[in-house]
């Protein structure tokens, strides 16, 4: 029982025995509280091993299982407005009509979090929501791995994958009278996170059947915004037909349609940045990758000086530059003429969203785990760019230092599987010293530490 994936079905006698090992498995932890080192996954009794990884991932992070509530991380003022403009707001009649609506009937709460783990919306049955006000189970509240330990909606982020959680198999203990099933919700288009749907109650919240119910949910989610992204594309093309026209006043109209997708331009593990803004994607080349990669760290605009520093090696040209601008302009003008930069300085005039901001947001938040599902790669790997060799390696650093410190096995051997770090030793003796000793992956990790070794030697 202690390798299933789902936990045993509600009100069996499989049910009650998991809940009885998992408080077992909290006393187990408190008898080793005084000890630095988090006992091995292996030595945890009782839990599936999913949860029993979530745990020591929980306890490597500092999550506090006797924390009554999660911290609230977005204010009330700031909640409208972010819920606005984020992409899953554009989801929510889907979630409404699927899931929302039938809860109030089953005594369970729908929450839908960001790509971080902070929940936006929770809606469903009154009573239930204000019980579950008392653990700041609210909007606005962060429950991510690093803060609240093992909870389905963290835990799904952290997996990049749906899962349901049981009870006791919750690390904050004042969780345990609650069930949860959830799953991380991706763009249809780019594959990035967005965030993630959870469904919170009783028993109920893990039956069979929901997990599979949340998951058509989120696929019928994604298909919608995907079909809402095309009519965009149709209204922008009709909205330019007018503009071509004389006198027509449509020169407002792409700005007041489709704003609830956000722009995001992909750089990881790409030679050629793919570049989406309100649902319309275009790849770029080598040179405008770059370009759009510094101006979009640099919300402030840059001189066409700073640019060409950033932007050549050696000595870089203002007039090559304002040549490259111009045909940059040129492209963007036919995917969106209001993804036009501007000049003097030159200045980005619709926020994007790098990939490789969301690592570095995740890795500030101690989410290393979310970090390393999104990181595809090196930024822009074959690029010369002084200010995009900075931000490469920065970016790399920053994720390899985080999953050296605080990396379960299974994030290192993850992370041991990227181009940098096919030599780096240090990663996998770190994997090597968290396998168990059974594991069956020390075999490959030893062979892999000898070659390199050997080669190192030579």
């Amino acid at each position: 029982m202690k390798n299933l994936i789902q936990p045993a079905a509600p009100g069996s006698v499989d049910s009650v025995l998991v809940q009885r090992r998992a408080l077992a498995s909290h006393e187990f932890l408190d008898s080793h509280a005084q000890s630095e080192a988090f006992p091995d996954t292996d030595e945890i009794p009782g839990l599936r091993r999913l949860i029993r990884e979530s745990w020591q991932r929980s306890a490597k992070l500092r999550a506090n299982p006797d924390n009554p509530e999660a911290p609230l991380a977005i204010a009330a003022d700031e909640l409208e407005e972010y819920r606005r403009q984020h992409p899953l707001a554009a989801i929510m009649p889907v979630i409404q009509k699927l899931l929302i609506r039938p809860s109030h009937d089953c005594g369970l709460l729908v929450a839908v979090g960001d790509e971080v783990g902070r929940l936006l919306w929770v809606e469903g049955d009154t009573g239930v929501r204000s019980r579950a006000e008392g653990m700041m189970f609210v909007p606005g509240a962060d429950w991510s791995e690093a803060t609240v330990g093992t909870s389905a909606p963290g835990t799904a982020l952290a997996l990049g994958r749906g899962i349901q959680i049981s009870g006791a198999e919750h690390y904050k203990r004042s969780v345990h009278p609650w069930s949860c099933t959830a799953v991380p919700f991706q763009d249809p288009d780019s594959g990035a996170l967005l965030g993630v749907v959870d469904i919170t109650g009783t028993e109920a919240a893990v039956a069979p059947h929901t997990l599979s119910l949340v998951e058509a949910t989120v696929a019928a989610a994604q298909a919608q915004l995907r079909v809402e992204r095309l009519q965009l594309a149709a209204a922008q093309e009709r909205v330019k037909a007018r503009r071509r026209q004389p006198g027509s006043g449509a020169a407002s109209g792409a700005a007041r349609e489709g704003s609830l997708y956000r722009n995001s331009l992909q750089l990881l593990g790409r030679d050629q940045a793919l570049l989406s803004i309100e649902g319309r994607s275009v790849v770029l080349s080598a040179r405008h990758s770059e370009i759009l990669a510094l101006l979009s760290t640099h919300p402030d605009g840059l001189s066409a000086d700073e640019l060409s520093v950033l932007l050549y090696p050696g000595d870089g040209s203002t007039i090559t530059l304002r040549a490259e601008m111009v045909r940059l302009r040129k492209v963007l003008q036919q995917l969106n003429p209001a993804a036009v930069p501007e000049s003097r300085p030159y200045r980005l005039a619709l926020e994007l969203l790098p990939d490789s901001s969301q690592v570095l947001t995740c890795l500030q938040r101690g989410a290393h785990r979310i970090a390393l599902e999104i990181y595809r790669g090196a930024v822009l790997p074959r690029s010369e760019a002084p200010g995009v060799v900075e931000l490469r390696n920065r970016v790399s650093a920053l994720l390899r230092e985080a999953v050296l410190t605080d990396g379960s096995a299974e994030s290192l051997l993850k992370y041991a599987e990227l181009p940098e770090a096919a030599d780096d030793v240090d990663v996998r003796r770190a994997a090597l010293k968290l396998l168990p000793p059974r594991s069956p992956k020390r075999a490959a990790v030893v062979a892999d530490l000898e070659r390199l070794e050997t080669e190192l030697s030579a």
